[in-house]
């Protein structure tokens, strides 16, 4: 398992980008909107690891239940594993009390699943799957003339 990115709940993204732009000295990398979760993401990339800002896009999506209960703040911590429905299936076999039974759609096309924060001391955890790295075609096949 490895550390994949921290989510943290805003308020606005308009508000808090230029906030964590000063405050890590760099642009955000990239927005995007999670329909399905009904989150507006912000991204800073950090080598394998990333922070991304949450915005609700609508009232009743979970990140807006959340600030209205706890305000803005660390939301979640994800962390990726090779195999995401095995992991998942192992921690319900050890008795782990999971969101997500089985994988789900998130940020970036990626698989993703939560796991119930009375079973993490009371931290909301996401995993996601490990993207497979497509392996890297060396040469020119059938010796094609490269376009260029």
């Amino acid at each position: 398992m490895k550390l994949d990115h921290v989510g943290i709940a805003v308020e606005s993204l308009g508000a808090a980008v230029p906030v964590f732009e000063k405050l890590l000295g760099r642009r955000v990398d990239f927005e995007e909107v999670v329909e399905d979760q009904k989150v507006r993401v912000a991204v800073f990339e950090f080598g394998r690891s990333r922070i991304e800002l949450l915005e609700a896009t609508s009232p009743t999506s979970p990140i807006a239940r959340f600030l209205a209960k706890r305000g803005p703040g660390m939301h979640h911590l994800t962390l990726s594993v090779p195999n995401l429905a095995e992991k998942l299936r192992a921690l319900d076999e050890s008795g782990v009390r999971l969101i997500d039974p089985k994988p789900r759609r998130g940020a970036g096309n990626s698989r993703i699943a939560f796991l119930d924060p009375t079973s993490a001391s009371g931290v909301l955890i996401e995993l996601v799957e490990e993207k497979r790295r497509r392996p890297q075609r060396r040469g020119n096949p059938k010796g094609r003339a490269s376009r260029g």
